[in-house]
């Protein structure tokens, strides 16, 4: 399993103290979800017969990379908090239920949604969607955009409620603050999104998507604050 070999490897997070070394049957299920969304992914499941159906495949190659890789770091963020903090009780059963629930049900809208922007950008004019439509399209996914958002929140606020049975040290508890305000910026994002394609309606949907733009330099501003943060309590300590 690849997880265990990472594990095995300690890949992902050296600075931080690991207390789940051992992979426990949760994730081993979570792992065989997350296959399982890769696989609903895929353009096709037959081998192309003849060219124009192998052109057809072809055309959602992009899509199909995108949703994949957004995918791949829900599985990583997954992976590093369960390395981590190593927390098995019941609460955090309950988030990696509902983690698993929202990957499964947004895979489609997912694909959907990065096929259609896809085609736009590749130039093909197949029709498969109204224009009206489309604010109810970004709706929907900035819905689960946010819930998965929120899903890590509670995930890393319960690990810091806990710091103290977990020993967490003061860069271990920092870095874990600075993961809460990392996902709250996420959901201050897709709420922004949602509330501009809700008021702004067909003619706002573009600024919509485009305001997912914003969490890369809001998150590069979020690490600088927070190193510097940490930097300067270690200063002020005896």
């Amino acid at each position: 399993m690849v997880r265990d070999e990472l594990a095995r490897r300690r890949v992902g997070d050296e600075s931080f103290r690991w207390r789940g070394e051992e992979v426990w049957r949760v994730e081993g299920f979570s792992d065989a979800v997350f296959a399982f969304a890769i696989t609903l992914l895929v353009v096709s499941l037959e081998v192309p017969s003849s060219f124009d159906e192998l052109f057809e495949t072809m055309r959602g190659f992009f899509a199909f990379a995108v949703c994949f890789t957004l995918l791949l770091l829900v599985w990583y963020e997954h992976y590093k908090f369960s390395r981590r903090y190593g927390l098995r009780d019941n609460l955090t059963v309950y988030l990696n239920a509902a983690l698993l629930f929202l990957v499964l049900f947004y895979v489609y809208p997912l694909k959907f949604l990065f096929t259609l922007l896809a085609d736009q950008l590749l130039g093909f004019s197949e029709e498969v969607i109204e224009s009206s439509q489309v604010p109810l399209l970004i709706l929907i996914y900035g819905v689960g955009f946010v819930a998965l958002q929120l899903v890590f929140v509670m995930f890393y606020w319960h690990a810091y409620s806990l710091r103290a049975v977990l020993e967490l040290d003061a860069p271990e508890s920092s870095v874990t603050r600075e993961e809460i305000q990392s996902f709250l910026v996420n959901v201050s994002v897709g709420l922004a999104s949602i509330f501009v394609a809700i008021l702004g309606g067909e003619e706002a949907s573009s600024w919509a998507g485009m305001l997912y733009l914003l969490i890369f330099p809001l998150q590069m501003i979020n690490g600088r604050a927070m190193r510097s943060r940490m930097a300067k309590s270690e200063g002020e300590e005896p």
